[in-house]
């Protein structure tokens, strides 16, 4: 059964930092790019960013680049998503997603598959 399992989110002043995890589990977490994306309050989800399978290459969207850092343990079975400089617009659900088919979200740099999302972790940036 896969699963993933975010944690990391809390409470931040404006210009903080937190750091997301994701713990996956039930499939070959190597083998498949991997995606960020959050939902704020009354808003669609966003894609926030992707790393592909050996965590070489990321892509952020505008909003967040250059304060985002994405990575990933293989060996762990774990992504993460470092957050610096964070603003009040940054407020929302964080959900980690694994690439597959069954549904879709657009991005700048195109449009990602993405089968499963985890539970999610709430971020609140707010002094």
């Amino acid at each position: 059964q896969v699963q993933l399992v975010e944690s990391g989110g809390g409470l931040v002043q404006p210009g903080g930092s937190l750091r997301l995890s994701c713990a996956a589990s039930g499939f070959t977490f190597g083998r498949y790019w991997m995606h960020w994306v959050r939902q704020a309050p009354g808003k669609e989800l966003e894609w926030v960013s992707g790393i592909d399978t050996g965590g070489e290459n990321t892509y952020y969207s505008d909003s967040v680049e250059g304060r985002f850092t994405a990575s990933r343990d293989n060996a762990k079975n774990t992504l993460f998503l470092d957050m610096n400089s964070l603003k009040s617009e940054d407020t929302a659900v964080y959900y980690c997603a694994k690439q597959g088919k069954g549904f879709s979200i657009r991005s700048m740099w195109g449009t990602y598959e993405y089968d499963v999302l985890g539970q999610g972790t709430q971020v609140t940036v707010s002094a």
